[in-house]
Formats: structure tokens, C-alpha cells, sequence
């Protein structure tokens, strides 16, 4: 059947989640959150919390695992929520609650860190560029707010590589729940079986293609791993697997069924 749209994951598909070497000198743990900005750097120095990085680390890690666990068995959410009530939990090891105003300041600067330091990938703007000049439609279908989703867009212009962009706060649905595909096939106007999902994630991404019947190809990156997905399973394999973007030139060709 031939490729007539290919919907984009965002994070770790269309950018990256290398975001260069880490500090040698430093435990992964208590380095992760350095290099996503300094949202977590001012929440510590606001509270005036002093204590070793690696139990910060350990703290801030225990907090992601114990409260993506139970929003990861919503259909839908907002990631801003998620964000909140991880620091409730993060800072509840250190006896510490926080006003909504530092949580709003908080948010802020976590996303405009994000925004300034997530790589797009290499080849993304070479790969759009080919697939869209095929005539293949193209779209973004993400688990990310609005406020993260399209001030990366305009950072790299990509929007007007896209024929549209869905996130999961306008679909009001999060991968692997089955609505936002829907609602992403809708706006297309393409059958399940003409598009090709395109994600690194087999929980959020193959497995909620699969669900609906669509094809996926997951893409892989040494050294990295696809953050974990609590309370999730695997209930499905990719179609394809892919190393780089404009591998899926060579995908579409293949299925082009002129």
C-alpha cells in the first residue's frame, strides 16, 4: 500500500534527546536535570535547599517514576500538570511545598529551556524537504503541550513543512490512547492504512499506531534511550526501523505503489 502521509513524533523523533556529552565528573543522575535548564537549579535555590547532587538526582527520578506511573494510565492530560505535581512530589522529600507562583515560574523556565537546548536532528529539514517535494503529506501528531509544540516549530521553522501539526492538548488525547490518531486522520482526510507513523517510543508511538492499524517505524539512537513510559506495555513491534530521518525516502519508495 502506498505511503500517502507520514505523522511525526516530536521529541526523540524529529529532535533529538542528545543533548551532547555529559559532564564526566558528574553521576547520570544528578545530571539529567542540569541539562534541561535551570527550572529545577531555581526551585532549589528559591527554597534554599543545600543537599549532595546525587540524592537531588535520586529524589528528582523517584518523583518522575512515581507520578508518570499514574498519569501514564490517563487517556489525556496535560504535560504542565504533570510538571507541577512532580515538583510537589520531588520537593516533599525536603519538607518543602511551593506556591503556584514558583510553579508557574518554574514551567516557564523548564519550557524555554527546552526550546533553547532540545537538537533537531540533523537530517529532519533534508528529509521534510525530499518527502514533501514526493508529495507525501506530512504532519506532527505529539504528547506536548501547546506552549512547548509551537514555539519549537518557530525556533526551526518547520511549520510550513507541515500540512498540519496536532498535540495532545488540542486533541485532548495522549498516545497510546487512540483518539489523537483519529484526530490527526480526520484532518488529513487520509485512510489509516495510507499513513505511516514515525516515533521512537514503542509504548506511545508503535503501540497506539498499531492499535488503530497503522504502520510505524521506529527510530533508534546509539546511546540513547527512549525515556521510560511507567505503567505502560508493550503491545506492539514497528513496521520499520530506522536510524535516520531521511531513511524514509527509501520506505516510501518502496511502497509507492505507482
Amino acid at each position: 500500500m502506498q505511503i500517502k502521509g507520514i505523522f511525526f513524533d516530536l521529541g526523540g523523533t524529529l529532535f533529538s534527546y542528545n543533548y551532547g556529552p555529559r559532564d564526566k565528573s558528574s553521576k547520570p543522575a544528578s545530571s539529567a536535570p542540569k541539562r534541561m535548564g535551570g527550572g529545577l537549579g531555581f526551585v532549589l535555590r528559591e527554597l534554599g535547599i543545600e543537599a549532595d547532587p546525587a540524592d537531588i538526582g535520586a529524589s528528582w527520578g523517584e518523583a518522575n517514576r512515581h507520578v508518570g506511573q499514574r498519569y501514564g494510565r490517563e487517556s489525556f492530560f496535560l504535560h504542565r500538570d504533570l510538571f507541577r505535581d512532580t515538583m510537589h512530589h520531588f520537593l516533599a522529600d525536603f519538607g518543602k511545598t511551593p506556591s503556584d507562583d514558583l510553579l508557574d515560574e518554574f514551567h516557564l523556565r523548564q519550557r524555554d529551556a527546552m526550546v533553547e537546548n532540545l537538537p533537531i536532528r540533523e537530517d529532519c529539514r533534508t528529509a521534510l524537504q525530499d518527502l514533501k517535494a514526493r508529495g507525501v503529506y506530512l504532519s506532527i501528531v505529539s504528547n506536548i503541550d501547546d506552549d512547548y509544540l509551537y514555539p519549537l516549530l518557530d525556533k526551526h521553522e518547520l511549520e510550513p513543512l507541515f500540512d498540519h501539526c496536532t498535540s495532545s492538548e488540542e486533541a485532548r488525547s495522549c498516545k497510546p490512547d487512540t483518539e489523537i490518531f483519529h484526530y490527526a486522520l480526520k484532518k488529513s482526510g487520509l485512510r489509516t492504512e495510507e499513513v505511516l507513523f514515525v516515533g521512537d517510543s514503542l509504548h506511545h508511538d508503535v503501540a497506539g499506531a498499531a492499535a488503530i492499524g497503522m504502520r510505524s517505524a521506529r527510530i533508534v539512537e546509539e546511546g540513547i534511550e527512549t525515556p521510560l513510559t511507567h505503567g505502560l506495555e508493550i503491545t506492539a513491534e514497528p513496521t520499520y526501523i530506522i536510524k535516520h530521518l531521511t531513511d524514509l525516502i527509501e520506505i516510501v519508495e518502496q511502497n509507492d505503489g505507482r
